[in-house]
């Protein structure tokens, strides 16, 4: 199963350069990485980066990461995949910008 994180550019570009990450402020203050699945990555967008240019969308494997990816509750109880651990930038499958649109952000056809 795929699972996404959303970074702001000086983010990724960071991560990309260091080839690891704690994550984004956020994850910093939680104390863990925030993902969202195919179904949850539109209202995470909505919700955190409204009118945000300049996002870009990575994708992981989830059974991947191991026993440090966690699921548990948060907005509406749904269960989100959080991660105890740095973030590799060889976890990450692919990376695709992250457009906003007229109606908010437009992820990539055929997320799964």
């Amino acid at each position: 199963m795929l699972i996404y994180k959303i970074f702001r550019a000086p983010e990724w570009e960071a991560f990309r350069a260091a080839g690891q990450t704690d994550g984004a402020p956020v994850d910093l203050a939680d104390g863990f990485i925030h993902f969202s699945t195919a179904a949850q990555a539109a209202e995470t967008a909505a919700k955190h980066f409204a009118g945000e240019a300049g996002l870009v969308l990575l994708a992981l494997e989830a059974e991947a990461l191991g026993p440090a990816l966690k699921w548990e509750p948060s907005r509406g109880g749904a269960l989100f995949p959080h991660l105890y651990r740095r973030l590799l930038l060889e976890d990450v499958l692919w990376d695709r910008p992250l457009p906003l649109g007229a109606s908010g952000h437009v992820f990539p056809e055929g997320m799964e």
